[in-house]
């Protein structure tokens, strides 16, 4: 995509001149496990219904501007009022919102780096100050001390969990210190949630803390990352100023007939979530055996990814690319993430895939880098 003109930089917001356009760094490959999508389809007789849904959906009428049946139901699965639930385009535009609605200039956004990039990129759109306390950098876990400390004087705090792309959960008790430390409101981004284990949902706490915001979407364990449907679940003030500053009718008629039937059906995707939960455990087993021999170090997750280091990972990843056809994230450039690349958990073959790869290239690393140089054989 082509970069920025000087001509254009110039008539934008001064606070907008230095942004990047976001590049997921996609290539078309035979197998895709960079994006944490759910790399299995909607389950046959699901996809059935949501394509019946789809047919019999007008489409010359506006959407319901604030998808009240979707609401509803979601409402009813999650055990609240829909006064407690806002849909949105995807969590994207829910996480926007959030920082448009209660950030600003003058405001602090509470973050937990490495995490996603959305986070601080929303809090630039919207002139929101970001407090970054940087996760611990060998276990990746929150620094639960420093982030309460840094809450009492936040407007906001946003805590992933899973936590994207480190896998790891936030502990609850964190999540009430949060809540009873932040004078502003504290978001659990849950988008990974379903893949984690039975209770580790901040959803219980949303009764004691009426400052606590839980996002969930459909991307992932609902495989339908490309309707793009998230929602939020916070005290109806909350969701009533979500609602006031959100673009009208930013769900369509075609997202939200299958979002309905999708959740509906919920129950459908519970093999899947399952398959991937055993699959993550299987893909971390073997990349830790294989530690054992070639220098891979991965970290347990309760998302449907893995966390990898390997030396070189950005060369590992174009290998991987160019010579195997699967594409992975790097996330190299990050701070505090050198040599990682993230995983996503696929379908059993093609986890097979990524191990065998993996343990090839990173083996012929390793002994290449091993190996001494022509000088030094010239020498012996």
């Amino acid at each position: 995509m082509a970069q920025l003109s000087s001509r254009v930089r110039a008539l934008m917001q001064p606070h907008l001149r230095e942004l990047d356009v976001y590049d997921p760094n996609f290539t078309p490959t035979r197998i895709n496990l960079s994006a944490n999508e759910n790399t299995y389809d909607v389950p046959a007789m699901t996809r059935a219904a949501i394509d019946a849904a789809l047919a019999a959906t007008p489409t010359n009428r506006y959407p319901d501007p604030m998808s009240n049946d979707l609401r509803d139901a979601l409402a009813a699965w999650h055990g609240c009022a829909r006064e407690n639930v806002i849909v949105g385009n995807g969590g994207d535009e829910l996480l926007y919102n959030f920082l448009l609605a209660f950030g600003g200039p003058g405001r602090t956004l509470v973050n937990c780096p490495p995490t996603f990039s959305e986070y601080a990129f929303f809090a630039s759109l919207t002139q929101t100050e970001v407090a970054d306390v940087w996760r611990e950098p060998e276990t990746y876990l929150p620094d639960a001390e420093g982030l309460v400390a840094a809450a009492r004087t936040a407007s906001l705090v946003v805590l992933t969990s899973p936590n994207n792309p480190t896998g790891d959960v936030a502990p609850l008790e964190l999540v009430r210190s949060l809540c009873e430390a932040c004078p502003g409101l504290v978001m659990v981004d849950e988008a990974y949630g379903e893949f984690a284990a039975p209770g580790t949902s901040a959803e219980p706490l949303l009764a004691e803390h009426d400052n606590l915001v839980v996002l969930h979407t459909l991307s992932k364990a609902f495989a339908l990352a490309g309707t793009r449907c998230g929602y939020v679940l916070a005290a109806p003030d909350v969701i009533a100023a979500l609602g006031a500053v959100r673009q009208i009718y930013s769900v369509n008629v075609l997202t939200q007939a299958a979002a309905l039937t999708a959740v509906t059906r919920r129950e459908d995707f519970a093999p899947t979530v399952a398959t991937i939960v055993s699959e993550r455990a299987r893909l971390f087993a073997s990349l830790r055996e294989l530690g054992e021999h070639v220098p891979i170090t991965v970290w347990p997750s309760e998302g449907n990814f893995l966390l990898v280091r390997t030396p070189d990972a950005t060369r590992v990843r174009a290998r991987l690319r160019d010579e195997y056809s699967i594409l992975v994230r790097d996330f190299s450039y990050a701070p505090g993430l050198a040599d990682c690349l993230r995983i996503t958990v696929g379908t059993p073959e093609e986890n097979d895939a990524v191990l065998a790869a993996l343990s090839a290239l990173v083996s012929k690393q390793a002994a290449a880098s091993a190996a001494p140089s022509s000088k030094e054989v010239s020498h012996v």
